[in-house]
C-alpha cells in the first residue's frame, strides 16, 4: 500500500518539477511533498503502525524517494541559475581585451580662456601681469585709490565687509597699488581676478565677477596711447573691428575718466536687455591715473604720469558668445558650459 503511495508522490512531484517554468514555480512542490508537513512526512508517521520487517523496507523506499526528489529539486534549479546567469552575461557583456575608456575631457572655463588670451595679448605688449589678495584692506581698496571714507564714490561699489575690518575687493585695482609701490615706475602691468560687489543680480549684474584692470605709468603718456591699446585690446578680443565710443566718465581714481562703450555685437545696436535697449554696452572704465594715487604710491606725479583701465572679463565673454546672462557662467550647469 504504501509503496504504490510513494511511486505515485514520486511520479506527480517529478512531473510539477519537469513543468516549473520559473524558481520560484519550485516552491510549492518543495512544500507539498519535502517540507515538514509534506506527504513524504506523513508517510514517515505511517511507518509505526507497520511490522518491523515492513516497516524497515518502507523507511529505506522512503528515503530513496525523498533524496531523488531533492535531487532533481537541485538540479531544475541549477538549470534556472545556469538560464538566468547566461541572460545577464549576455546583457552585461563585456569585452576585455577592448582598451579601458578615457576619462571624459574637459576644457578651461570660458573665463579662463579669455583671461588667459588678454594676457597673453598684453604680455607681448610689454605689460607685467601681477596677482593680489581677493580678501583687501580697506586702504588698498578705498583709501590709497583716492576714496576716503566720506567719499560718495563708496556708495558705488558696495562690498561685503570681514569682521575683522577688511573686506572682499571690488576691484583688482588694489593690485595696481601695490604693484607701483612695489615695482616703482616706469611700469606696464596688467590684474586680472575674480571681484566682489553686493549688488542686486539681474541678467547682467552678479556679485561675483571678473575683471582685468591695467595700467602703464611712463614719463610721457596720453590718452592717445590709452585708445591704442583698448582698441588693440578689443580688435584682438573679438577678432574684428568693433565700434566704439570714447565719452566722459567719473572714476575717482583718474583725472580725466572716461567710459570706452561697445557696439552691443548681440542685438547690433538695436538694443536688447543686456544693452538695456541703449544699443552700446560699457565695455572699459578708462582715464589717466590721478595724481593723489600716485602720491600715495610713492610716485611724484611731478616727474611720472599714467593711464589706467578696467574691463569686465564676464561681459566680454558674453558679447563674444552671445550669451544674454550673466548668471549662465556660474551656474554650475555643465549642460550649458559644454556647448563652447
Amino acid at each position: 500500500m504504501l509503496d504504490a503511495t510513494l511511486s505515485q508522490l514520486e511520479t506527480r512531484a517529478r512531473e510539477r518539477i519537469a513543468a516549473a517554468a520559473t524558481a520560484q514555480d519550485l516552491e510549492p512542490v518543495r512544500i507539498e511533498v519535502l517540507g515538514r508537513k509534506g506527504a513524504l512526512a506523513q508517510v514517515s508517521k505511517d511507518l509505526g503502525k507497520l511490522p518491523p520487517d515492513e516497516r524497515a523496507r518502507i523507511g529505506k523506499l522512503l528515503n530513496t524517494v525523498k533524496q531523488s526528489l531533492e535531487e532533481a529539486m537541485e538540479a531544475r534549479k541549477s538549470q534556472f541559475d545556469a538560464a538566468a546567469l547566461a541572460a545577464r552575461l549576455d546583457a552585461e557583456w563585456l569585452d576585455l581585451t577592448l582598451p579601458a575608456p578615457e576619462p571624459e575631457r574637459g576644457h578651461l572655463h570660458l573665463l579662463s580662456q579669455i583671461q588667459a588670451e588678454l594676457e597673453d595679448i598684453f604680455t607681448s605688449l610689454g605689460f607685467t601681469v601681477l596677482d593680489g589678495p581677493e580678501v583687501e584692506t580697506e586702504y588698498h581698496n578705498f583709501d590709497a585709490l583716492n576714496i576716503p571714507p566720506d567719499h560718495p564714490a563708496r556708495d558705488m561699489q558696495d562690498t561685503f565687509w570681514l569682521t575683522d575690518g577688511n573686506l572682499l575687493r571690488t576691484h583688482t585695482s588694489p593690485v595696481q597699488v601695490r604693484g607701483m609701490e612695489r615695482l616703482g615706475p616706469p611700469l606696464r602691468m596688467i590684474a586680472p581676478g575674480r571681484v566682489f560687489r553686493n549688488e542686486e543680480v539681474d541678467a547682467s549684474h552678479e556679485h561675483t565677477f571678473y575683471q582685468l584692470e591695467g595700467m602703464m605709468i611712463d614719463r610721457e603718456v596720453s590718452i592717445a596711447h590709452l585708445v591704442y591699446f583698448m582698441k588693440t585690446m578689443l580688435s584682438e578680443v573679438f577678432r574684428r573691428e568693433v565700434t566704439v565710443r570714447l565719452r566722459p566718465g567719473y572714476f575717482p581714481f583718474v583725472e580725466p575718466g572716461f567710459e570706452l562703450d561697445i557696439r552691443c555685437l548681440l542685438c547690433d545696436g538695436q538694443g536688447c536687455r543686456v544693452c538695456k535697449q541703449s544699443g552700446w554696452l560699457e565695455q572699459v572704465g578708462c582715464g589717466l591715473v590721478h595724481p593723489n594715487v600716485l602720491r600715495n604710491s610713492g610716485i611724484d606725479p611731478e616727474q611720472w604720469m599714467g593711464w589706467a583701465f578696467g574691463v569686465g572679463l564676464t561681459r566680454l565673454v558674453m558679447m563674444r558668445h552671445a550669451i544674454d546672462d550673466i548668471r549662465y557662467l556660474q551656474s554650475g550647469d555643465l549642460r550649458f558650459l559644454r556647448q563652447f
